[in-house]
């Protein structure tokens, strides 16, 4: 695992980040001495996975809520 000063991170960061995207991450030290390890986030998810609607609607229900919601919103834009 890399470990890097502040100033060279600063310097470097996007290839400092391609770094720790390959590798798992990288630690940043600061001149005081304090560390702080940059690691990637995990994706491939969907913000969506885990949520699950129970709604049953009829065939064209929503296509018609939609329509009607646009309609709704055109007319009021007009009486401005």
């Amino acid at each position: 695992m890399l470990v890097i000063t502040y100033s060279d991170a600063r310097k470097t960061l996007a290839s400092i980040l391609d770094r720790a995207k390959n590798e798992g991450a990288v630690v940043i030290k600061r001149a005081d001495g304090t560390m702080f390890r940059l690691s990637p986030e995990k994706s491939g998810q969907s913000p969506f996975d885990g949520i699950n609607l129970d709604i049953h609607l009829a065939p064209g229900e929503l296509s018609a809520a939609l329509a009607d919601a646009r309609s709704d919103s055109a007319e009021r834009a007009f009486r401005r």
